[in-house]
């Protein structure tokens, strides 16, 4: 999701699923001034809530900009028959360590279900 989206979003407060493990983060003080201030604009919607969803938003986003760093291996073609090749740069490795975690957080929600 991009940081565009979000205000449609809020606006329409939709729901999804969360992990069972909770993060506690301290803000600077503009920072929470500005959650709080988006709270008050769209009172539906929790600050836990913005708080997530401009995080999911920013690791998205941080996920893009993640530089593509071209392998040897031909994994697919695109539709002019051009070879793709395999990304082995962090991005690889970041989707990597996503499933894992992944697993051992739907883990937790099921020991704790």
């Amino acid at each position: 999701m991009k940081v565009k989206d979000l205000v449609q979003e809020w606006e329409n407060a939709g729901d999804s699923r969360l992990a069972a493990r909770e993060f506690h983060v301290r803000l600077s003080l503009p920072d929470a001034a500005r959650i709080a201030a988006l709270g008050e604009m769209y009172p539906a919607v929790t600050e836990t809530k913005i708080i997530s969803d401009l995080l999911s938003a920013a690791l998205d986003e941080l996920e893009v900009a993640m530089p593509y760093v071209q392998g040897t291996r031909v994994i697919a073609e695109d539709d002019r028959g051009d070879p793709i090749y395999e990304d082995v740069g962090n991005t690889a490795r970041f989707h990597a360590l996503i499933k894992k975690h992944v697993a051992a957080l739907e883990r937790e929600l099921c020991e704790r279900g």
